[in-house]
């Protein structure tokens, strides 16, 4: 999805307040922008995972509510875990401390009314992500998906052209920041 695609279509439903939410924020920047004059610029992040992150099923993400789920399973010495929809859409995922690097990038080399589009161009299925979670955690058992839960939008990858153009990208390899996550979740929750 590239930047010029924002409002050219419906919103997806299952994430459609969310996506006002930050819509809402980018118009607000450019409208300061034109008011005031002064330099406000947007940046627009993927799925972002790291510390921070909210911990709650009900309203965390989906990173979150993976790594929750799988370090129940495994305290409990459960061997599989049944997830969501089918396990087939496709997302992207940052971590946060790369996001922070790039927020500063921007700040320190961006100065345009368009937002930008932050996240790393490579996307997974959420079964591999649910996988890659449980290789980082340890955990040896298996996923199940209940199909008759929604999949929510089937791909969602940001098209980042333009900010690898002004040359940035994401440093951090997706497994050691997993397993960082991990090892601070886990750490908080004892």
């Amino acid at each position: 999805m590239r930047e010029d695609a924002l409002l050219t279509g419906p919103l997806e439903p299952t994430n459609e307040w969310y996506a006002v939410a930050k819509i809402a924020g980018i118009k607000l920047c450019q409208a300061y922008r034109k008011q005031y004059g002064d330099d406000f610029i947007s940046a627009m992040p993927t799925n972002l995972f790291g510390s921070g992150d909210r911990y709650d099923l009900a309203q965390g993400h989906v990173v979150a509510a993976l790594i929750m789920k799988i370090e129940a399973a495994s305290r409990e010495g459960r061997d599989s875990i049944e997830l969501w929809g089918t396990g087939t859409p496709m997302r992207e995922f940052l971590y946060v401390d790369d996001l922070a690097d790039a927020l500063v990038f921007l700040m320190k080399t961006y100065s345009g009314a368009d937002h930008v589009n932050v996240g790393t161009g490579r996307e997974m299925t959420i079964r591999e992500l649910a996988e890659r979670i449980g290789k980082a955690a340890g955990w040896k058992g298996r996923f199940t998906f209940d199909a008759t839960k929604p999949d929510g939008t089937p791909r969602k990858v940001m098209d980042i052209s333009r900010l690898t153009t002004m040359g940035w990208k994401a440093q951090t390899a997706f497994d050691d920041a997993m397993r960082e996550t991990y090892r601070q979740y886990v750490g908080a929750r004892r």
